[in-house]
């Protein structure tokens, strides 16, 4: 073997090694959390790092399925998130096809207010947010949670861009045949916008599974809690005394379990839309 073909052997073994020392520095976390979810409390305070316990148990899942307020917070996610994916796959694509197609006075500017929306730092907004939410008499309710997240720029962004990327011509065949604006949008052209509407689906799902900040700020009864907002006041100590390691640990690995699933599925189907559209 030349010296150049050694050269090269040598620098994608080594590029292989850093990747697998990399995934392995990514997962191991996880797997620490898997692992402590099934120990005992006072194996998991001696041994937290350990990746196999010593007394499997399944004690910590019990309790917060059957002893704790785990199961409303669950619930309150799996309905908030669902309609805050909702909405935004609609509005987003709403507001990124006008953007996009219709013309307007103020578009471009509105455009750019987008954008600069978009490098504004969250935290600096929550208390804007705090008091627009209360002077609409929307705190601690599901619609102060629910109606400022149907929306992002982020998404806008991402429609709008995919939009101008189809052309024209299709929408002016289907405005000749008669179709309005609405219809071209919903028949015509968001179906053909399935990769950017599967990324708004994955980006919106995460996003509001995971919102913290604007849970704090728009309500504070624990009815309402989220599974962020418990399982941060679960990790902080606040449902009883010790360490609690592997319940606090269960409750975090049931909490990736959505964003994964949804992640994977939809994942493929992103790949698979972006094939076929190559395709044709």
């Amino acid at each position: 073997m030349s010296a150049a073909g050694t050269t090269r052997r040598g620098a994608g073994l080594g590029v292989y090694v850093v990747l697998v020392a990399l995934a392995v520095v990514y997962v191991l976390p996880f797997l620490v959390d898997l692992a402590t979810s099934f120990k005992t409390e006072p194996e998991a305070a001696a041994d937290p790092l350990s990746l196999i316990p010593r007394t499997a148990t399944v004690e910590a899942y019990r309790t917060l399925f059957v002893d704790s307020p785990f199961p409303r917070w669950f619930a309150n996610s799996a309905v908030i998130t669902l309609l805050v994916t909702l909405g935004r796959v609609f509005f987003d694509s709403l507001a990124g096809y006008a953007l996009a197609r219709i013309p307007f006075r103020g578009r471009a500017v509105m455009f750019a207010l987008l954008v600069a929306v978009m490098a504004v730092p969250n935290v600096v907004l929550l208390i804007p947010k705090f008091l627009v939410i209360n002077q609409l008499h929307m705190f601690n309710s599901y619609s102060g949670m629910v109606i400022p997240l149907l929306a992002d720029a982020a998404g806008i962004f991402i429609m709008k861009n995919f939009f101008e990327s189809i052309p024209v011509s299709i929408e002016e065949q289907a405005r000749i045949d008669g179709a309005g604006t609405f219809r071209i949008f919903w028949s015509i052209v968001l179906p053909m916008a399935r990769p950017a509407v599967m990324t708004i689906v994955i980006l919106s799902f995460q996003g509001s599974w995971n919102e913290l900040n604007h849970f704090i700020v728009a309500s504070n009864k624990p009815e309402l809690f989220t599974l962020t907002k418990g399982v941060a006041r679960l990790a902080s100590g606040g449902y009883g005394q010790g360490t609690k390691y592997p319940l606090k640990l269960a409750a975090a690995a049931i909490m990736t379990i959505p964003v994964a699933i949804v992640f994977f599925v939809f994942q493929k189907r992103i790949m698979n839309a972006s094939a076929g559209a190559v395709k044709e």
